[in-house]
């Protein structure tokens, strides 16, 4: 796990004059050594990318699916070493690595049925009026131009399979360019692709681990219409508002809130509440855009809530991402567990209630609960991106759901109960992109639009939907026909 690793130019590997380290955010050991294209390597990876979209365009559907489902199968095939190698870069308990490889199977093996039957084509008669008579428009999709995909550390292997898998379903070029601080598993991404892929064109697609300051260069070539960006609000709207005129699918942060009414009452529902809190407000170190953060519950139901949530917090079983025991391991770096560290501290010197947690040893975080939060603090505003929730008590629906809309993110929510008409109230009121009901906001399916509102972002991911993304409408009519 301590070789150099080469990059994926045009299809093929490549090595670079320079190298960096990635190292564990748990022991801080050598992971990986990652070779770094030059300027003079991305430009061939971009030229060739360009050169080659007429051609992978054209590229039968069955070619591919077929590329599609080989990485697919060879995911299954390698799901343990992979998982280790993205706990080993990302710190991710081995448990949820496992979960990741597991999507990213799903992924690969969703785009290749996408490919499949996708753009199929779609008739309208256009004799509606007297002027279409004899007239047929067919519409089909076709590619927009290159993808330039950005994807961040957090799932490191499925949010590039996310990137790349649509792209080689609707036979779109694409440059992607794994996080800086986890390119390894997005990386072998390359390796899977490559061993089946002699009848892709050469050029269609490339995986530079290229540093962050070399992007605005990529964001702004011409030859690059199409961003597929994952990672935080201020990078993603900076991205957007340097290059207007491109299409953008921006999937950035949240402040995720789960919303516990009064119907949900039994011991067994606030049981299942609180350890589905507990778990995914700490799965992958807090470090998911929709992990919960903040918890509002309404008041027939908070105190007999909230000593159930700090239970099963401090149950949460913390340490080595190795072992198959732990549940929350370390943030991705020192310095991401010191911001957590002192936007908690701020809560506490504002007059929040620390019922758990709250200490930081290196780069991990210990699962922590907060009430009594002021509204004014970073973490109440923000997202903490850390194994951090809040906890607030309101009275009754249209308050929890103001309370949930009172936020300048909007990517999931989800609400407890166990009303069909309240469901579809949340449905309609909550100013998100995912409503969950009966569990937490953190439920994604790859196959699912998943975006958000407001400052978390734009665009839909999910194959077909990125497929979309990647694509536009175009019309032929056909005339003289007798329908």
């Amino acid at each position: 796990m301590t070789a150099t690793h080469a990059f994926w130019l045009a299809g093929r590997q490549a090595t670079g004059e320079t190298t960096f380290d990635v190292n564990s955010p748990w022991d801080g050991r050598l992971v990986g050594r990652v070779s770094v294209p030059t300027d003079e390597q991305v430009e061939e990876a971009v030229a060739a990318a360009y050169a080659v979209r007429d051609e992978f365009a054209a590229t039968p559907a069955h070619v591919r699916a077929a590329v599609l489902d080989h990485v697919s199968r060879s995911l299954v095939e390698r799901t343990e070493e992979i998982a280790q190698l993205i706990s080993a870069e990302n710190g991710k308990p081995i448990k949820w690595a496992r979960g990741e490889v597991g999507r990213a199977v799903s992924v690969f093996r969703f785009a290749a049925e996408e490919a499949r039957r996708f753009n199929g084509g779609e008739a309208q008669r256009l004799d509606t009026d007297l002027g279409g008579q004899g007239r047929l428009a067919l519409t089909r999709r076709f590619p927009k131009g290159v993808v330039l995909g950005i994807a961040p550390f957090n799932f490191p292997l499925n949010l590039c399979a996310h990137k790349i898998a649509p792209a080689i379903a609707a036979g779109v070029p694409i440059i992607l360019k794994p996080a800086p601080a986890t390119p390894l598993s997005g990386l072998i991404i390359g390796e899977l692709i490559a061993d089946a892929a002699a009848d892709l064109p050469t050029g269609s697609w490339s995986i530079l681990p290229v540093a962050n300051d070399r992007m605005p260069a990529l964001v702004q070539d011409e030859r690059l219409p199409v961003i597929s960006f994952t990672g935080s609000e201020k990078v993603g709207y900076a991205i957007m508002d340097s290059a207007p005129r491109k299409h953008c699918t921006l999937e950035l942060g949240g402040n995720g809130a789960a919303v516990v009414l009064g119907d949900w009452a039994s011991d067994e529902d606030l049981d299942w509440a609180a350890g589905r809190i507990a778990t995914f407000s700490n799965y992958q170190g807090g470090q998911s855009c929709i992990s919960v953060q903040r918890v509002i519950a309404d008041a027939s139901v908070y105190d007999r809530l909230l000593p159930r949530i700090v239970a099963a917090v401090e149950a949460q079983v913390t340490g080595d991402p190795a072992d198959g025991a732990t549940d929350v391991g370390p943030l991705v770096s020192e310095d991401a567990a010191k911001r957590v560290e002192a936007w908690v501290q701020e809560a506490v010197d504002a007059g929040a209630s620390l019922l758990a947690g709250g200490k930081r040893d290196g780069a991990s975080y210990a699962p922590t609960v907060l009430a009594d939060v002021p509204a004014d603090v970073t973490i109440s505003c923000e997202e903490v991106f850390g194994p951090v929730l809040t906890v607030r008590k309101v009275e009754g629906e249209a308050e929890a759901f103001a309370a949930v809309n009172d936020s300048k993110y909007g990517l999931q929510a989800g609400v407890f109960t166990h009303d069909l008409q309240t469901a579809f109230r949340a449905h309609r009121a909550l100013e998100v992109g995912g409503v969950v009901i009966g569990d937490v906001p953190s439920y994604r399916a790859d196959q699912m639009p998943y975006g958000g509102a407001k400052q978390s972002g734009v665009g839909r991911e999910g194959v077909r939907f990125a497929m979309d993304d990647y694509t536009y409408e175009r019309v032929m009519v056909l005339t003289g026909l007798q329908l």
